[in-house]
Formats: structure tokens, C-alpha cells, sequence
């Protein structure tokens, strides 16, 4: 644009007379330049009036050569410009096109298969973009009440208006948060503590939970346990990995404060009735008939369902719900705990005022931002995102069983055609007889291939931490009585030993999870992975 409007310049302003050093100009050019005639062999020297006018003559044209060679240049540059506006609009668009269920992720045309997905999910394309202005150059803190800071509330905000929609509550009863694990631990201690003002003082509460939950719920409840704080149940599981109502309301106390039951499995996949057992428990609490006895609250974790089922807390009747961005296709670091109207709970972390006073700590914009997309993605794309993983993980299971025999293979949790009312979509735990998962692992490993034997976590829990934990607890250490297990065994998740998978199938198993981005490619080779490691072993 600067190269155009400088030879608009020189093409439209009139010269009436040579610029200043047009003369030297044109002196330059023709000092070479002679008179001849054709008839005679006599040089004849120029007038002074015919040589200042040839002077002036070939200075307007050396000008006028200077200007169209600026004026070709800046309608060339100008050109170009505009076909790379053009070329990224289209490949703006073309990459728009690209998102969406089922488009494969870059990682595809690398040679790599994602299986992982209930590790960790990629984060959305759109997901990314929501968030980039708020790590390039909204950077205002939202407490500030100047132009800085009300982009980043007002973007907050919003945030907190998406996933209430996706949750199917008010905006005021989200609170936003660092990860699952503490917003677990905020509505364990938080709800507890809520708990006891209505017991007599000095009576210890009892919580329920049970033997599959996440270690954020059981580590935390062992804790408490262990420091006197209040005494816990934890109830079984049938062989499908489901906790039957009627365990719960047999558990429940005049003391019950609180009852956390995870919405999924992380590992099997198997989705509980909460809204069964939220009746059952409420039911028994009333049926004590005790004039001291005060509300009972209700808490799901639904890290694994979001993004894979339908989560409404109010549907399920819970007081509240734990719910993680990483799992759904929101970076680390950001998570938010439904918290039904008329609890209030003492925050877990003390400090400024943040979330109404619930939680403390500069709200991590970009994350929440982040949040907010991903929860408005899933909630309009939610029934195409179950056809897809379902049709996804069909494809896995029949895969295995082509290649291994159906005889030498064993889906843990609810039948593989049992319906997303039962089970996640996107899991399939499947033991495979004859084979250790970990030596299945390191080939998929070689092969690129991401997969699993367990939660990430509960692998992270057993390599790295050293510490004494309950019959209950992630380690496999301890069987349900407390006493060891052989060496074996304890390679066997504690959710597996809890539904009494048998040992030949449970050493075998591997977990397998897709999402919205996974492809056929990866299918087939986790498949061909699977089966060639199988076969090697045998």
C-alpha cells in the first residue's frame, strides 16, 4: 500500500517545472549523448538551447521509467498480498471444514494411534482458538475493575454461562478450579464440614463411598480417616463394576453426612445410577426417624462421563458434581465443582475472594475460557460424539475378535452391547488371556500405539508414591481383608481384584478409550499392534 500511494504520487502530481536536481539528473544520463549529422563526417557541438532541452527531456523520461518501475512493483507486491490473503482465508476455511467428530488429528499422518483418551483428551481446534486472546494479549486480571480486566471477567463470565448450560444448572452454581482432585477434596472436606453443624457436637460423621473411586476421593477419605476426623464405608461392587443402591441405603447412618459415588469408572467404563442411589440413600437417612439428624449431601464425580453421556446433576439429584477439563478437551490445569444453591460450604483454600468467596486464587483466565468452549462443543455435539465413539470402539472389539478368538478374550464391566445407559461409550476394558499387559504395552509403545492397563493416575500412585494405604486403595497391596496378595496379583488394579476379574484375564487387560478425533487408521493399527504382540507371546 505504501509503494502504490508513492506512485500515485509521482504519476499524478503535474511537473510544470524540473524538480530540484532533475537537471543533474538528466546530465548524468546524457553526458554521452552527441549531435551527428548523416551527410557529414564534421561534428558539429549542440546549441546550448537544443542541449538544455534534451537534458530536460531525458530527465522526465528517466522520472517517468523510475515511477512505472515503483508503480509495476507496488501493483506486483499488492498482487501477492492479496493471493496470501486469499490462500489463508481458504486454508482458514479448509481447516474449519477439518473440525469436527471423526477428523483425524495431525498425530494420524505421523503414523501414531491415540487410544488414550481417558487419560487425557486433545484439545479441540476450537477449543484453542477460544483461548488464544487470552494468552496473546488479554492478559487483565478479572478482579480489576479498569479496561483490562473487564475482557478477561466478562470472558470468565461467559465461560461460567457454558458450562451451566452443559450442566443444566445456574451460572452461580459452578465453581471454577485448579483440577479434579481438588475439587473432589473441596466437596469432600467442604461437605463434611457442612454435614456436622447439624449433628450433636463431639459426634463423628460418617461418609459412604466406594471400592472403584478415583484415589482424589479415596486418598483423601483415607486421610481423614486416619486422623479421626470421620469414620467411612466403602461399599462393594457387583462383577460388573455397578454399586447397587440398596448397598448404599444398607450403609447409611444417623451420622451419614455424606455420600460420593463416581458417575464412570475411569477404567470399565461402567456408568452407576446415581439418581437410584441418591433416592435409596436420601430414603434411608429419613427412615432413621431421628430428630438430629440434619441433610445428607450427594456427590458425583463425573470426570470421565462429560463429553460421553448426558451430566445433569439436577436430573441425578446431587448436591455436587466434579467435573474435569482435561477429560473433555480443555487444557490441564482447570476444572469446576457443581454446587447446588443453599450449600454452603467453607472453602478448601483460604485467601482473597474469588468464585463469591469459595475458592481463593487469581482465576486462570485462559483455562476457564478454555472450559467454556469445550463444554459448549460437547453440548451441541454430544449425540453425534456417542455415535462415533460407539461406532469406534464396536469397531475395536470386533477387530480383537477376528484376530484372537472370541474365546481367548473378556470384556470387563457391563456386556460390550449393553447401551450408553450402562457404559461409556468410548471404553473398552478387555482382558486378554495368555498375555501380560505390560508386555503388550511396551510393543504398542514401539508401534507408536497409545493405550493402557489402568488409570494414568492409579499407574503414577503405584510407581511413585510410597505410602501406607487401606484394603480399598489403588496400590494392590492389600486383597479385602487387608491381607497381602501374591506378587501377581498385585499387578492387577485394585477396580479389576474389586469385581473379581479372574487373574488369567485381569493380568491381560488393557484399557482402551477414543474420542471425538479418532479415525479408522487408528483402529486398524491398534488392532494389527494388538494381535501381532498376542502372537508373539504365544
Amino acid at each position: 500500500l505504501k509503494h502504490t500511494r508513492l506512485a500515485l504520487k509521482l504519476f499524478l502530481v503535474p511537473h510544470t517545472m524540473p524538480p530540484p536536481g532533475l537537471a543533474l539528473v538528466g546530465a548524468c544520463l546524457g553526458h554521452s549523448g552527441s549531435s551527428c549529422t548523416a551527410s557529414s563526417n564534421v561534428v558539429r557541438p549542440p546549441s546550448p538551447r537544443s542541449r538544455a532541452s534534451s537534458i530536460v527531456a531525458r530527465s522526465y523520461a528517466a522520472v517517468a521509467a523510475a515511477t512505472a518501475t515503483i508503480a509495476a512493483s507496488a501493483i506486483t507486491g499488492g498482487a501477492v498480498a492479496l493471493a496470501i490473503v486469499y490462500v489463508c482465508g481458504k486454508l482458514r476455511r479448509k481447516r474449519a471444514q477439518k473440525r469436527g467428530v471423526g477428523v483425524a488429528l495431525p498425530h494420524v499422518g505421523q503414523g501414531k494411534a491415540y487410544l488414550d483418551w481417558n487419560a487425557t483428551s486433545p484439545i479441540f481446534p476450537e477449543v484453542t482458538m477460544a483461548m488464544a486472546p487470552y494468552i496473546a494479549h488479554e492478559f487483565g486480571n478479572p478482579s480489576s475493575n479498569h479496561c483490562f480486566g473487564a475482557p478477561s471477567r466478562a470472558a470468565e463470565a461467559n465461560a461460567r454461562a457454558q458450562v451451566a448450560q452443559l450442566l443444566g444448572c445456574e451460572a452461580d452454581e459452578i465453581i471454577f478450579c485448579g483440577c479434579g482432585s481438588e475439587a473432589d477434596n473441596m466437596a469432600l472436606r467442604g461437605g463434611i464440614a457442612f454435614g456436622c453443624r447439624s449433628l450433636p457436637p463431639g459426634t463423628k460423621p460418617h461418609v459412604i463411598s466406594s471400592v472403584i473411586e478415583h484415589p482424589a476421593v479415596t486418598a483423601c477419605l483415607d486421610a481423614m480417616q486416619t486422623a479421626g476426623q470421620v469414620d467411612v464405608t466403602f461399599v462393594d461392587v457387583d462383577h460388573e463394576g455397578c454399586i447397587k443402591p440398596a448397598a448404599v441405603a444398607s450403609a447409611v447412618r444417623a451420622t451419614t453426612v455424606l455420600v460420593s459415588i463416581m458417575h464412570s469408572n475411569n477404567e470399565v467404563g461402567t456408568i452407576q445410577d446415581i439418581k437410584g442411589i441418591s433416592a435409596a440413600a436420601r430414603a434411608a437417612r429419613r427412615s432413621l426417624g431421628d430428630a438430629d439428624v440434619g441433610e445428607l449431601l450427594l456427590h458425583a464425580d463425573a470426570a470421565q462421563s462429560i463429553g460421553k453421556v448426558p451430566v445433569q446433576p439436577k436430573v441425578m439429584d446431587v448436591d455436587l458434581a466434579t467435573i474435569v477439563g482435561h477429560k473433555f478437551a480443555a487444557p490441564k490445569g482447570v476444572a469446576a465443582l457443581y454446587l447446588r444453591r443453599g450449600i454452603d460450604l467453607p472453602p478448601l483454600l483460604l485467601g482473597g475472594g474469588q468464585e463469591a468467596g469459595r475458592r481463593a486464587g487469581t482465576e486462570a483466565v485462559p483455562q476457564i475460557v478454555a472450559l467454556g468452549a469445550a463444554a459448549e462443543v460437547v453440548s451441541r455435539e454430544l449425540p453425534a460424539l456417542a455415535a462415533h465413539m460407539r461406532r469406534c470402539s464396536d469397531e475395536l472389539h470386533a477387530g480383537l475378535v477376528r484376530g484372537l478368538g472370541a474365546d481367548r478374550l473378556r470384556v470387563n464391566g457391563p456386556p460390550h452391547s449393553a447401551g450408553d445407559e450402562r457404559r461409556l461409550p468410548n471404553t473398552l476394558s478387555i482382558g486378554i488371556r495368555g498375555v501380560s499387559a505390560s508386555a503388550v504395552l511396551a510393543d504398542l509403545c514401539a508401534a507408536s500405539v497409545a493405550a493402557s492397563a489402568s488409570a494414568a493416575c492409579h499407574s503414577i500412585a503405584k510407581a511413585q508414591v510410597d505410602l501406607p494405604v487401606a484394603a480399598h486403595s489403588v496400590s494392590g497391596a492389600r486383597d479385602a481383608s487387608g491381607a497381602g496378595v501374591a506378587a501377581s496379583e498385585a499387578q492387577v488394579s485394585s477396580v479389576l481384584r474389586a469385581m473379581g476379574v479372574p487373574l488369567e484375564y485381569a493380568r491381560g487387560t488393557l484399557r482402551l478409550s477414543v474420542g471425538r478425533h479418532t479415525v479408522t487408521e487408528e483402529i486398524d493399527r491398534t488392532v494389527a499392534a494388538i494381535i501381532a504382540s498376542c502372537d508373539n507371546a504365544a
